[in-house]
């Protein structure tokens, strides 16, 4: 963890609140036009993408209290927020693994993959780099001033980021080959790395490198 003086600080602060709210104005967009386009195309992972969309939502708005709570009354008084969005963001992204190994399990179960969306397509393939971006500052934001919670947050727009190259890559295979089952199996590569975050964020461990 990289410590920072309390002018520096505070600018960091603002530069995250800054991220988080980019990251709600996006997510109420990707949330909407994705189950949207999921439920028009019978589409199982369209649905599921706009679903990650709401968690992440949820996981900004707490991110947004918890950063408030310290640019308002200091650091000192950040901690017991810090402790508690860390915890939330803990359990949204155990709740994210599961999520994935259901809706995988339950596509491979009925042997179907998604139907081909142009929407549902032209909307994962520009959440790749915007996640990108996002993921990036806010690993390094989160490092700067020792935030889990952030990190937490910031894994999961890895993942929204991940789950977008899944679902391009099985509505081209869906379209071009019939491969229905490749999303499916794509997706549960990223469970164990998103459990394992989801783990140290609840137990509220100190911030590393290895997620850079």
């Amino acid at each position: 963890m990289t410590i920072v003086g309390i002018d520096n600080r505070a600018g960091l602060i603002r530069e995250a609140l800054l991220f988080e709210w980019l990251t709600i104005a996006w997510m109420v967009i990707e949330a909407v036009v994705a189950i949207g386009a999921g439920i028009a195309a019978h589409s199982i992972t369209l649905t599921a993408f706009g679903l990650d969309s709401v968690i992440e939502l949820i996981s900004a708005v707490v991110l947004i209290w918890r950063l408030g709570v310290e640019l308002k009354h200091g650091e000192a008084f950040s901690v017991t927020a810090e402790r508690r969005a860390s915890k939330i963001g803990g359990g949204l992204l155990l709740a994210l693994a599961a999520y994935v190994v259901l809706n995988a399990a339950w596509s491979l179960w009925n042997g179907q993959g998604e139907e081909f969306s142009m929407v549902g397509f032209a909307l994962a393939l520009a959440a790749i780099p915007i996640m990108y971006v996002l993921a990036k500052r806010k690993i390094y934001l989160a490092e700067r001033i020792g935030s889990r919670a952030l990190r937490a947050d910031a894994v999961e727009s890895i993942t929204c980021g991940w789950l977008s190259c899944v679902v391009v890559i099985g509505l081209t295979a869906q379209y071009l080959i019939g491969a229905w089952w490749i999303d499916a199996v794509t997706s549960l590569a990223i469970v164990w790395f998103v459990a394992k975050e989801g783990r140290e964020a609840w137990k509220g461990e100190e911030c590393c490198d290895d997620c850079q």
